[in-house]
């Protein structure tokens, strides 16, 4: 919960992914607040005020995921916010002329994304949130130390170039 609270100031691309991992790890746990307490707080968390806070936060997290149904896949509708929240600035940024070092970076992720796309089927999702989907795709793969081909690693080495930017665009405008 800390370290949410801390990404989402510093970066938020890694903050979302972040989120989408504990999503995952609340669904191994089944949901079940005593078994994320036992595994997930009482060995990180010190003090009783900590593991209160830190409980409270993942129950909410669990209820919210109970209400929307996304028990067993998907995305809390926080995390979808944030998705359209990017989108949004991204396409700002495409539109703005001062962002040429933006709109170089998308342009030479674009073919990525469009091979991503194709390949997924899925074309009512975003851009961005095909990114998102690939970067996090490439992160579990490298957790199960699966072989991941060079071409892959070039449009991931791309993607996150670009997100890396948008969250430094993002990071400024939240300042601001």
């Amino acid at each position: 919960m800390l370290i949410a609270r801390q990404k989402k100031q510093e970066n938020i691309a890694e903050y979302l992914l972040y989120m989408w991992q504990l999503e995952d790890i609340l669904r191994s746990y089944e949901l079940d607040i005593d078994k994320v307490q036992q595994s997930l707080i009482d060995p990180v968390y010190h003090t009783e005020e900590e593991k209160k806070e830190a409980r409270d936060w993942y129950e909410g997290l669990i209820l919210m995921m109970k209400s929307e149904g996304v028990q067993k896949e998907g995305h809390l509708q926080i995390n979808k916010n944030l998705i359209i929240d990017l989108t949004d600035l991204h396409l700002r940024l495409l539109k703005d002329p001062k962002e040429s070092a933006y709109i170089g970076i998308y342009y030479n992720t674009l073919p990525h994304i469009v091979a991503l796309r194709a390949k997924s089927g899925n074309k009512d999702v975003s851009e961005l949130e095909t990114c998102f989907t690939a970067l996090y795709g490439y992160l579990l793969l490298k957790l199960q130390k699966r072989e991941i081909s060079g071409e892959t690693q070039a449009a991931i080495a791309q993607i996150t170039g670009l997100l890396r930017l948008l969250s430094q665009k993002y990071k400024a405008v939240e300042e601001e």
